[in-house]
């Protein structure tokens, strides 16, 4: 069985601020004792944003756009540009997000779109990978473990 825990740093701070809607969270607090809300910051971008999510957005161009996104993905992996890659997938993922939230894909089309982000995810990864192991893993700073990896991966791909 698969579970996934989600906490994002807005639950972390409702928990602390001991509030039970988003929105009054304490964003700051000037220093002439004003506090400034969740709500004072995010609240007319929320709106905006589901207007345009489940009205306004042209699921046409959204579908056009999901194509474009997923050629241009795929010519950045073939070029061995996985942090660009990774910027269009991102992009497929969104397009997907808003015909999701649209209803304009059928709940049949709907697996086949997340299998081809999926496959783009996977594609971006993988790239990742191989560049930063080329690279010896330069961020890792105890050469002891990317040696270590380096030997992990090269198990892997052979």
């Amino acid at each position: 069985m698969a579970a996934e825990l989600t906490y994002g740093l807005e639950r972390i701070a409702m928990y602390l601020q001991g509030v039970d809607d988003i929105y009054d969270l304490v964003f700051c607090t000037y220093p002439d004792g004003t506090k400034l809300t969740y709500r004072d910051v995010f609240w007319q971008n929320e709106r905006e944003q589901s207007e345009y999510s489940f009205h306004a957005s042209d699921a046409q161009r959204l579908l056009r756009l999901f194509d474009e996104y997923e050629k241009v993905c795929q010519q950045l992996v073939a070029r061995k540009l996985p942090l660009p890659a990774y910027d269009y997938c991102l992009k497929c993922s969104h397009a997907f997000n808003l015909l999701d939230a649209r209803g304009a894909i059928s709940v049949t089309e709907r697996q086949g779109y997340i299998l081809r982000v999926r496959r783009l995810a996977h594609d971006c990864a993988r790239l990742y990978l191989a560049t930063r192991a080329a690279m010896k893993f330069p961020a890792l700073p105890d050469r002891a473990l990317a040696e270590k990896e380096l030997a992990r991966y090269a198990e892997l791909t052979a």
